[in-house]
């Protein structure tokens, strides 16, 4: 999504940010275009409920949308972070203390324990809540 050559910091995108970017015929891909010089952060949550939505609700072939994603998380520029226990039990208080579902929170925790500092989504839910914090970890919510 990045110019590889750029030093930029890794922004954050959630799921559905991450679909309407890929998919011309989404009705926000015109939203998701300064992503293209922007080096983001993905992890398995994002990946897997982007492959999801591509593949069932967007009709995308399986094999394309497995390959295109794998591209997306393993490209120079972009970081991708991993889920750990850790991960899992600062998303199990970020739903409890946010009202959350449990996948949202799971993002959440990622990029907060991968010292990520801003999230993009289309989700106002998660807009609403601006900035989430974890200890001294600040994650701010935007919209895209």
């Amino acid at each position: 999504m990045a110019h590889p050559r750029r030093d930029q910091e890794h922004l954050g995108i959630d799921t559905n940010v991450l679909v309407a970017y890929l998919d011309r015929d989404h009705p926000s891909h015109g939203r998701t275009e300064r992503l293209s010089n922007r080096a983001v952060a993905l992890n398995p949550t994002v990946i897997h409920e982007a492959y999801h939505t591509l593949v069932f609700k967007m009709k995308w072939q399986p094999k394309e949308a497995a390959r295109i994603l794998a591209e997306a998380s393993t490209e120079e520029q972009n970081l991708f972070i991993n889920q750990t226990l850790t991960t899992t039990k600062m998303g199990l208080h970020l739903a409890s203390r946010h009202g959350l579902g449990g996948r949202d929170a799971l993002i959440l925790a990622n990029f907060l324990a991968g010292g990520i500092r801003e999230l993009v989504t289309l989700d106002d839910r998660l807009i609403a809540l601006k900035k989430v914090r974890y200890g001294k970890r600040a994650l701010t919510i935007s919209q895209v």
